[in-house]
């Protein structure tokens, strides 16, 4: 049997794809598993040792189709679910099974504040499309595979976080996801450990804004490593804190303690860390905080973001009390140095 997986975007979201890949393989190891995704992604995925092939979007969907063709796949997984995925199923003809996006659902959450969501992950709904083929949970969780060949090394960080450090994961793909620099500066000065602030080159001016505050204790790494260089600095943190980004599912994906922090849009949506079963309101995972600013009428406002607080007053990250991340941050650090 030969399977095409399809996820093109984005980080996060193709991390949250690896628990499918896996239980596919490990659960039938005769299956050939073709993973589908943009270029742009590739090194997520280029170490998974569950993929077989790996196939790159880089620009003309029909060139990639008609490489696709040549496989003749016998079974198509779209964990995208949108027009460019239905013309990948079109064109090959095989059997296909793609994953509920329970968009109605999200439309109720954040037009009228109708909650009708089920309380699990998105990976549940991912694992739910490969049923089909005999492929159950396996409750694992995330995988990530680093590169063998390049590791960070203390030479890649200050002297004074050699000893350990927490992440804070500054970035995010839209302002209103994004905890406000203020914000990050309260919870640094609350925090009695090294910290490393991680993001993209894009959080590059927030980082020197938020290490200036105190550049022994603080280190800006945000723009200095690629994606990989970056899930190392998270494997081995004691401790993150992050916006929902693709580095909290990564972070996920090596177990961290994680207090993840949540302005316009909602973990309800299925897109919290996830463990391996844990939920938000039967399974809570004692490794995870979720942080975010109840009772808002206007929270959540969107399942994606926007460039600005639509009201204006930007209370979902505002409002959020530092001193309680902080009790939590030193809470987790003091369990993983007792180990």
């Amino acid at each position: 049997m030969k399977v095409l997986v399809i996820r093109f975007s984005s980080i996060g979201d193709i991390v949250l794809t690896t628990p499918v890949v896996r239980c596919i393989k490990q659960q039938h190891p005769d299956y050939q598993v073709h993973y589908l995704t943009k270029i742009t992604f590739a090194p997520l995925l280029a170490y998974n040792p569950y993929i077989d092939k790996l196939h790159y979007l880089h620009g003309n969907l029909n060139e990639v189709i008609q490489e696709l063709k040549k496989e003749k796949f016998d079974v198509v997984i779209d964990l995208h679910n949108n027009l460019r995925t239905l013309r990948v199923k079109l064109a090959l003809g095989a059997k296909s099974y793609a994953f509920n996006k329970l968009n109605k659902e999200k439309w109720l959450l954040t037009n009228f504040k109708i909650n009708i969501l089920p309380d699990e992950s998105i990976v549940e709904r991912y694992l739910e499309t490969v049923r089909p083929l005999n492929v159950r949970n396996d409750g694992k969780g995330l995988d990530y595979f680093l590169p063998p060949d390049k590791k960070i090394t203390n030479d890649d960080l200050p002297m004074s976080h050699w000893g350990g450090y927490v992440g804070f994961v500054i970035g995010g793909s839209c302002f209103t996801r994004r905890l406000p620099a203020e914000q990050w500066k309260k919870l640094c000065a609350l925090v009695p450990y090294p910290i490393v602030l991680m993001g993209g080159p894009e959080e590059l001016n927030a980082g020197i804004e938020i290490s200036a505050t105190d550049n022994i204790k603080i280190y800006n790494s945000c723009g200095k490593f690629n994606i990989n260089e970056s899930a190392e600095l998270v494997k081995y943190a004691r401790v993150i804190v992050t916006n929902d980004t693709g580095l909290m599912h990564i972070s996920a994906a090596f177990k961290k303690p994680i207090i993840s922090i949540w302005g316009n849009n909602s973990p309800d949506m299925g897109m919290f860390p996830y463990y391996g079963n844990n939920n938000l309101k039967e399974r809570i995972a004692p490794q995870l905080m979720i942080m975010e600013t109840k009772g808002l009428r206007c929270h959540p406002c969107s399942k994606i973001g926007f460039s600005k607080c639509p009201k204006g007053h930007f209370k979902c990250m505002n409002d959020l009390n530092m001193n309680i991340i902080a009790e939590q941050l030193i809470r987790y650090w003091q369990k993983d140095g007792a180990k």
